[in-house]
């Protein structure tokens, strides 16, 4: 992960991966939900209709191998520079997606942790604009990150905003 200052106007932004930590919570969930029902689908029609049926097992069972490796492939999609004048977010695999949030355009930056997260030391950073549509998450970020985050967000918010 690379942490530093954010680039000078004319620089390549410095791009920041997210932690590890939320591609081992994004597997854990994907293991126990399919998991889950793996052993529903194996053991439903196999004690109904016979041992052969149990066979229906291996589609989830795939599927939790399938999703093992794109979940990877995602995490390693995701990450965010600070600019001068705005945050960059970038994500996806087959569609890249790259949202541009401006300083002076952010009204909230918010700090989320659900359960799962705080179990796993986590933490999410949320923006939100004007515009609905422009409204942008960066997920599994270690907590002292998303508040130094946060808090950085808000003050160069609060700082552009100032002249509108």
């Amino acid at each position: 992960m690379t942490v530093g200052a954010p680039a000078a106007p004319g620089d390549e932004p410095r791009w920041i991966a997210l932690p590890p930590g939320l591609l081992k919570v994004r597997r854990l969930m994907l293991v126990v939900w399919l998991g889950l029902l793996t052993l529903a689908a194996g053991l439903g029609p196999g004690l109904l209709a016979g041992p052969g049926w149990a066979a229906f097992a291996l589609l989830p069972l795939a599927v939790t191998v399938w999703g093992w490796v794109m979940l990877e492939r995602n995490w390693r999609s995701w990450r965010y520079a600070e600019r001068s004048d705005d945050l960059l977010i970038s994500r996806g695999v087959l569609w890249r997606q790259e949202t541009v949030v401006p300083y002076g355009r952010m009204q909230l930056v918010e700090v989320t942790s659900g359960p799962v997260e705080r179990h796993f030391g986590l933490a999410s950073v949320q923006l939100h604009t004007a515009a609905a549509a422009t409204d942008a998450t960066i997920p599994g970020l270690v907590p002292a990150e998303a508040e130094r985050l946060r808090d950085r967000l808000t003050e160069l918010g609060e700082a552009r905003s100032a002249g509108l």
